[in-house]
């Protein structure tokens, strides 16, 4: 798995108007082809009247399923501009649709090739670009004198911390990213003096 990885946060679309042609960006966040697909034929049911739904998305670790489409406009100016935008931003398992209806003023290769870039910017922007981290539940019980100085040390050292239980213990359930996590074990364990009773978890991607 990623240590970290950039997607977006979820589906959003935004239109622009260049010389009289409306582009409708339209991103989604998406974890297989299929899902990929289905966004895209939604939005072609959507827009069944435009002249053109062109897209391109990027799924995989390794980005290892690219696909782009032009939908009818001339060859490289739509679908791969859109799939070059996804690229530079570093997206990962992200789809991207720009929907075109002709305004009548003819915009020759270049044109549209800045627009379609400019639709899948406006797109992306839309659904709000995010991070997410692979990071590492480690739950951390401690007797109640301990929970001044554990909460002190975690805030000054900048881990990142998510629930707090109060039994008759406090459990303090951190957050260390994945590959620090047997480093925060063993900081943890010296700072309480081996007095804490601490319980790795699962690894799981947190949005950021």
């Amino acid at each position: 798995m990623l240590a970290r990885y950039r997607t977006l946060r979820r589906e959003g679309e935004r239109e622009i108007v260049i010389k009289k042609s409306r582009f409708i960006g339209y991103g989604k966040p998406v974890t297989s082809e299929e899902e990929a697909v289905a966004f895209v034929e939604a939005i072609r049911k959507k827009h069944w009247d435009a002249t053109h739904n062109c897209y391109a998305y990027v799924i995989g670790e390794r980005d290892e399923i690219q696909k782009s489409s032009d939908d009818g406009e001339p060859s490289g100016t739509a679908g791969r501009p859109i799939l070059e935008v996804i690229k530079a931003q570093q997206l990962k398992d992200t789809a991207i649709v720009v929907t075109r209806y002709f305004g009548g003023i003819m915009l020759g290769a270049g044109g549209l090739i800045r627009a379609y870039t400019e639709g899948a910017v406006q797109a992306i922007e839309a659904s709000e670009p995010i991070e997410r981290v692979l990071r590492r539940k480690v739950s951390v019980e401690v007797d109640y004198t301990w929970y001044g100085k554990i909460e002190n040390e975690l805030r000054s050292r900048g881990w990142h911390v998510g629930d707090t239980v109060f039994t008759d213990r406090v459990t303090v359930v951190c957050l260390p990213e994945d590959g620090e996590a047997e480093r925060f074990i063993a900081w943890m364990t010296d700072l309480t003096q081996g007095r804490a009773t601490i319980t790795p978890g699962e690894a799981e991607y947190y949005d950021f």
